[in-house]
């Protein structure tokens, strides 16, 4: 698909990775609906500056974890924009959640924003895409998808069932639509990492050093524009995985 004055939603698209996506679509000519939750401020700040690459950008707060909200952002959007033709699902919530629990408040909102908040927005939007004859769906993943964390179970358990949403997609919404995946690893730390504990992180990448949003903000559009794959994803770690075998 080419991206240029294509229509996308970037779910969690004010900041960090998912401000990188928005950018580089807006960068390739794609008017941009920049779904937030919380982050009202860093919403606008990023539509401003995508709109000054000569495209739209629109800010839309839902929890997408919401149908009733997710339905309504989603009518919104099309009728100030058009018709969306590219969506990606990065909201994502980096809660720790540790088993056994004592209560399922955060395992709820982790597993419910990552599955129940990606398939509402595609089951949506998929109507539309099908009526045109084409659309593109593009789910964040991680590498946690297929190698857990102890003390983040919803998180890995969330990546994991999204990326089995994504090759159940791709399957169900064929031939018109395509549903691929990209698995970031080590991308941007939480602010609360010690300088140790990065170095400990990027040693362990066959690359010896941290990623940026960037790499994968061009693995998204990568996908986008590759029309003969579906289904598949994208691991974007700088050999990570395999780190720890050298």
């Amino acid at each position: 698909m080419n991206i240029e004055g294509k229509v996308a939603l970037i779910t969690g698209g004010a900041h960090r990775v998912g401000k990188a996506i928005t950018m580089e679509l807006a960068q390739r000519g794609a008017d941009v609906i920049i779904n937030y939750n919380m982050s009202k401020n860093m919403a606008l700040a990023t539509a401003e500056e995508a709109e000054t690459l000569g495209v739209r950008a629109l800010t839309k707060q839902a929890d997408v974890s919401n149908l009733e909200e997710v339905s309504t952002m989603l009518s919104e959007s099309e009728n100030l924009l058009g018709p969306i033709q590219i969506l990606i699902n990065s909201a994502s919530l980096f809660t720790k959640t540790e088993l056994p629990a004592n209560t399922t408040k955060d395992w709820d909102r982790v597993i419910n924003t990552l599955i129940q908040g990606s398939f509402y927005c595609s089951n949506t939007v998929a109507p539309k895409m099908q009526a045109s004859g084409a659309g593109v769906i593009i789910n964040i993943v991680d590498l946690m998808a297929w190698i857990p964390r102890r003390g983040y179970a919803a998180h890995s358990v969330g990546k994991a069932a999204l990326m089995a949403l994504t090759r159940q997609l791709a399957v169900d919404l064929a031939p018109n639509i395509r549903v691929n995946a990209v698995a970031p690893g080590a991308i941007l730390s939480p602010d609360h990492y010690s300088e140790k504990t990065r170095d400990r992180i990027a040693s362990g990448t066959l690359l010896k050093r941290w990623g940026t949003p960037t790499d994968v903000s061009r693995a998204v559009t990568f996908l986008i524009e590759s029309d003969y794959i579906t289904g598949e994803h994208i691991t974007v770690d700088g050999g990570e995985r395999y780190g720890g075998n050298q």
